[in-house]
């Protein structure tokens, strides 16, 4: 039985289900075991280099907004817990204070959140040169945003030193950014609806909202 205001035809908010909860398990793996070759420090601060800004930036463009955001989100729980699950096998809750890297492992869950949400607006075409913008915008743009300040500020550094020294990143993070869409790309043609497209989410509420009951 329908309600008079048609409310009931609005889709509830989804709940993780147990594949939703397998593939963020399994994103969070994968970025730990992107940690394993280990980190390079170069240049005046001491901000590793790391491939695990590879698994964030896929967990967000192949899971989407929320479980790519958890799948970090998990990650970072388990590291901050003292499992040394960050690149070179680092782990505990200094990393996430006074470590020069702190900004860029909350940054990371900003960046998946954002490529994720961008990401649904773009499916299900995935243009690559728009999806190559998205996925820069939240990998590279959105974790700098957060990291280099909080790189400044916990060693005491002119923020334009940290940013300087930043761009050391740039070149390994656009890298990093191609091969996430091309990955991405051909994941989303092979397994569609990983991301539900957010144009077509947001219609479908619309039409719930308004169809009269019959």
């Amino acid at each position: 039985m329908t309600s008079s205001n048609g409310l009931d035809r609005i889709p509830t908010p989804h709940i993780l289900s147990v594949r939703d909860l397998a593939q963020i398990a399994i994103f969070a793996a994968l970025i730990a075991a992107l940690g394993l070759p280990g980190a390079l420090s170069i240049g005046a601060v001491a901000v590793p280099i790391t491939f695990q800004t590879l698994g964030v930036m896929l967990a967000g463009a192949i899971l989407g907004a929320r479980k790519g955001f958890f799948a970090v989100l998990l990650l970072l729980a388990l590291a901050a817990a003292g499992l040394p699950l960050l690149s070179g096998g680092r782990g505990g809750i200094v990393w996430f204070t006074t470590s020069p890297a702190a900004g860029y492992l909350y940054g990371w869950l900003l960046g998946a959140l954002v490529i994720g949400y961008l990401t649904g607006l773009l499916l299900p075409r995935y243009r690559f040169w728009a999806a190559l913008g998205a996925t820069a915008l939240g990998g590279v743009v959105v974790v700098y945003l957060i990291g280099v300040p909080v790189t400044a500020i916990n060693l005491g550094l002119p923020i334009w030193v940290a940013l300087v020294d930043a761009t050391k990143f740039l070149p390994g993070d656009m890298v990093k950014v191609v091969v996430t869409v091309l990955v991405a790309r051909q994941v989303h043609r092979a397994y569609p609806g990983l991301i539900p497209p957010r144009r077509r989410a947001a219609a479908d509420v619309t039409a719930g909202a308004v169809t009269a009951p019959s």
